[in-house]
């Protein structure tokens, strides 16, 4: 019993780490050994606890979840309805474990923009927990906050109405929950806040699959912050960078059906990089500029300071595998490619965090170390399987220094490592 409940736990972990590196695994190629994983799961529940008890709903659930981030839906569906179906059989239909997986089916037709099958599911699950359940309310906020995305303002207003008044039955109206929903249904796109919020949807969208629909609601986010913000804003740079990175997984979805459009749609998001990395640049230029004013500097510019470069350093970095992407297409269609346009993206990388980590403050965060770790890993790669001695020499490339540094700061950003 003890192994076949370290494998389920062991699933549902491994869900969030899929949906959360869902880009990794696409390129690595290893959604299917995870099926297989989530597969051998359900049948160690099976045969340890019995066909109809709420561990095997639970591995049904888990692997339906997997099922719905790789679009395979006609897999997901009689999974999740499984699950709900052990549920309500083996703990009763009022069990907070049956609005869960309730809760779970929704979200399953709301990825799908089967709006009208999400929302009948997420009044089911009201009426399983109560309609002043709290869990409620918050299923209601969000499945009005993407009706609102969408245009949708009349039903969006009904359900993040029914939300608040939720709240207001159960005396939260003071709560930071409470306002932040009131805000969220006055503000519209006139707010930074909402354009986060969107910005989060976009990015789950991403991750579930639906990169048509993240790119319409990250472009939109995009124009929403160039209405607000200065042109040479970070929150730009990021955003354009999110951007870059989606036209970078659907050009992967191209290269063995469209090289050619797979091509430009790197061209594209290689243009969005480079307007990231310019936007980096002018504000840690602007940053150091005031530094260099000032005696001291506020732990509100060290922050941005921080956050700027590792946006800087990501975008380096997503431009060398861009390269790398594009090198391997173009040998597909003429057989002629080059490493130096990724060789240059991965020095420039390294110039960078030299060039802006100087103040200790920024260069010794832990997040700047582990986007600088990663330049360095992929250019020492990147070397040992393309370069020749001669081409290195020429470059002033040592891959033995860059290996050396590559243990110091490995050893610097270990989660083992003792902090001061």
């Amino acid at each position: 019993m003890e192994v076949v409940l370290r494998i389920i736990i062991g699933v549902s972990i491994t869900v969030i780490l899929i949906v959360c590196g869902l880009f990794s695994l696409q390129m690595q190629g290893k959604l299917k050994e995870a099926e297989g994983f989530f597969l051998s799961a359900l049948q160690e529940a099976k045969e340890g606890f019995g066909e109809r008890d709420p561990h095997v709903a639970s591995a049904c659930n888990n692997l339906a979840e997997l099922y719905r981030v790789i679009k395979a839906f006609d897999k997901a569906e009689p999974l999740y309805l499984e699950a709900i179906n052990i549920l309500e059989e083996t703990v009763g239909r009022d069990d907070i474990r049956v609005g869960s997986a309730l809760h779970n089916l929704g979200q399953f037709y709301l990825v799908q923009r089967k709006l009208e099958e999400a929302r009948n599911f997420y009044e089911i699950k009201g009426r399983v927990l109560g309609l002043s359940h709290t869990d409620y309310a918050d299923t209601m906020y969000h499945l009005g906050m993407v009706l609102y995305l969408q245009g949708k303002e009349k039903d969006a207003e009904a359900l993040i109405l029914d939300s608040i008044r939720i709240l207001e039955e159960r005396g939260q109206e003071e709560s930071i929950l409470y306002l932040r929903r009131l805000r969220y249904l006055a503000q519209g796109w006139s707010s930074l806040e909402t354009i986060n919020a969107a910005e989060g949807l976009a990015l789950t969208l991403q991750a579930a699959g639906n990169l048509k629909e993240a790119q319409e609601l990250l472009e939109r986010c995009l124009d929403a912050r160039k209405t607000l913000l200065p042109d040479d804003h970070i929150q730009i740079g990021e955003n354009m960078l999110h951007i870059a990175r989606l036209g970078m997984l659907k050009a992967n979805r191209l290269r063995k059906t469209d090289t050619s459009e797979a091509i430009a749609e790197l061209d594209r998001a290689k243009d969005r990089l480079n307007d990231s990395i310019r936007i980096a640049q002018i504000f840690l230029d602007k940053l150091m500029k005031q530094r260099g004013k000032r005696q001291s500097e506020s732990e509100g510019a060290k922050k941005n300071g921080r956050e700027a470069l590792v946006i800087l350093l990501q975008s380096f970095d997503a431009l060398g595998f861009l390269e790398i992407t594009k090198k391997e297409l173009r040998e597909l269609t003429d057989g002629h490619s080059s490493v130096v346009e990724a060789e240059n993206a991965l020095l420039r990388c390294i110039s960078a965090y030299k060039r802006f980590g100087t103040e200790r403050s920024i260069s010794d965060a832990r997040e700047v170390k582990a986007e600088y770790l990663s330049c360095l890993k992929h250019l020492a790669s990147l070397i040992s399987d393309n370069a020749t001695d001669r081409t290195q020499q020429s470059r002033g490339i040592n891959l033995q220094d860059i290996n050396e540094e590559i243990k110091r700061l490995e050893a610097e950003v270990s989660p083992r490592r003792k902090r001061n």
